[in-house]
């Protein structure tokens, strides 16, 4: 079958390859690693995740449902501020149950069953994530609890939780656990298990994964507490790419921007949020000599919809292909419907090499958001 355009393409292998990875640092350091949907929730793919994974982290009403229905397991759950009409369903169908404040706790422990292992969410005052925008450790942030607020364990609080890192490597963790412990240690030794959030970059090429394992191993034996990850990008790192075509070619004030049957605020807000740039399959994000420079531009109506300047080995046309690369974690669960721009199909490619269609958007889509 011909990959339509645009479409999210998903390669299986790579995300088997990922899985391996992951299963050896869980298994060697005797920890559990469980998949964040914030960052990858394309639950067509929970079949081959489940091999691997036993658990998911929820953020949402929505987010528990899924865990529920696709992983097949109640959801580790941490919402920033739970509903009061939400929240017994969200409970009822979580194993793990994490609290933001000192304000949402009190107002709802009497209503966690007691099967419901408890925690709340601190804040150790460390990151090496410099873009604001995903920077929760500032002292005033409102994720957590910071040190200065939690002297002592509330009753049935058994875990602590941080998530301070973003595509980071083994060495920040380091550095964040000598902020935890300073801050925090006093209450280690009465809890059961942390949770170290996500931001854990352990698939990416060149991550010490050795470095990771003993340092989680350490950690586990100096307070004999269970160590949960919930790594986002971590699952689909660099597994699949975002497939579009080129409608048109618009040249004014001397500077051509090609136009994708795609957009960046609809289909890749981070390029425009933090912003990034990302690779692509038959381009270059860098000058070189003899090519052809062209920015980039989406179909939405948004004047900003477009990146500066890619090169091509040739002028580019209508209907050529533009393949934006490791375009699955993080960019699909932020994609929208913006100006009723088309949303990209979803696709895989299978471990036998054959493209499988998962899923089409059309009209309804659209019209079913709004009313």
């Amino acid at each position: 079958m011909k990959i339509p355009s645009p479409c999210f393409v998903l390669d299986e292998k790579k995300l088997i390859r990922n899985l391996e990875i992951i299963d050896h640092v869980q298994k060697n350091a005797d920890v559990e690693i469980i998949l964040a949907f914030k960052g990858f929730s394309m639950w067509s793919a929970f079949p081959v995740v489940k091999q691997y994974v036993n658990g998911a982290t929820a953020s949402s009403l929505n987010e528990v449902k899924l865990c529920n229905e696709e992983m097949g397991v109640k959801s580790h759950t941490y919402c920033v501020a739970y509903a009061d009409e939400e929240f017994d369903e969200i409970v009822t169908n979580s194993s793990h149950l994490t609290f933001n404040s000192l304000n949402q706790y009190q107002q709802f422990i009497d209503r966690v069953p007691l099967d419901v292992s408890v925690g709340l969410r601190v804040n150790p005052e460390w990151s090496d994530v410099e873009t604001d925008l995903y920077n929760p450790s500032s002292p005033v942030s409102r994720l957590g609890i910071s040190s200065s607020n939690l002297s002592d364990l509330p009753p049935r609080v058994e875990g602590l939780h941080f998530h301070v890192l973003c595509e980071s490597d083994s060495f920040a963790l380091e550095n964040v656990l000598s902020s935890f412990e300073l801050k925090f240690g006093h209450l280690l030794p009465n809890i059961k298990w942390v949770n170290m959030g996500g931001g854990h970059l352990m698939t990416r090429k060149g991550y010490d994964t050795n470095h990771l394992i003993n340092l989680l191993s350490a950690f586990k034996e100096k307070y004999d507490v269970d160590i949960i990850l919930e790594p986002g990008s971590a699952f689909a790192w660099q597994t699949g790419d975002l497939h579009t075509t080129v409608l048109d070619v618009v040249d004014n004030g001397g500077k051509k921007t090609a136009i994708f049957d795609g957009s960046f605020t609809c289909h890749m807000p981070d390029c425009l949020e933090m912003p990034y740039r990302p690779k692509l399959q038959n381009g270059s994000d860098v000058s070189i000599e003899s090519w052809h420079p062209y920015r980039l531009g989406g179909v939405s109506c948004l004047a900003g919809d477009y990146l500066e300047q890619y090169w091509f080995e040739k002028p580019l046309r209508a209907g050529d292909p533009i393949v934006f690369k490791d375009m699955i974690h993080y960019t699909m669960v932020k994609t929208s419907t913006f100006n009723g721009v088309k949303h990209p199909s979803i696709g895989i490619i299978k471990k036998d090499g054959k493209f499988e269609l998962v899923k089409e958007f059309g009209y309804t889509d659209f019209k079913e958001r709004l009313s």
